[in-house]
């Protein structure tokens, strides 16, 4: 597909994520990547310090992965945002009664995510009083728009054509972020 072709989160990606297939680790890392942040500020909306979060997210993540999780995500129950948000919900239920031996994934290597990234964005959304679920959408949404901004910022430089996207980037954001 097209990097300028604006995409949100396919069913086809979710599936591949969930495969045997050669195209799965590539997959589940896009997916993941996607849904880091927003399930970060999920994780922390609902009263977790940065650290306790970064260490939920990552083991949610790590269990999704592990368990296969994404085998459960249905199309016909709806969108995979719903399916991911009820996910987290259960697993923070699951997790206020547990305790951990080994923190930030134990064993398993940490996914390569941006915690201080995550924070800015959490901290960004606090002045004003979003429910987790908003809070977890609305991330999402900018999470997409960055990859987008980023693919059309390739766009620019394959063309040739650096110093335009330069002059029209101002207008797409503020203060030198797409949020």
């Amino acid at each position: 597909m097209p990097r300028n072709q604006f995409q949100t989160t396919s069913w086809s990606l979710v599936v591949d994520a969930a495969s045997d297939s050669k195209e799965a680790k590539a997959a589940l890392a896009t997916l993941c990547q996607i849904y880091w942040k927003p399930v970060y500020a999920f994780v922390r909306r609902h009263g977790h310090d940065p650290d306790r979060a970064q260490d939920l997210t990552q083991e949610y993540f790590t269990r999704l992965i592990e368990k296969n999780y994404l085998e459960d995500a249905d199309r016909a129950r709806g969108r995979f945002r719903t399916f991911l948000l009820v996910s987290v919900k259960n697993f923070l239920a699951n997790e206020w009664d547990r305790e951990r031996a080994l923190k930030r994934g134990g064993l398993h290597p940490p996914l390569s995510m941006d915690a201080l990234e995550a924070e800015r964005w959490y901290t960004l959304s606090t002045a004003n009083d979003v429910t987790p679920e908003i809070l977890f959408e609305r991330r999402w949404a900018l999470s997409l728009l960055d990859r987008v901004m980023t693919g059309l910022r390739a766009d620019y430089e394959e063309a040739g054509k650096s110093q335009q996207f330069v002059a029209l980037e101002k207008f797409l954001h503020n203060e030198g972020r797409w949020l």
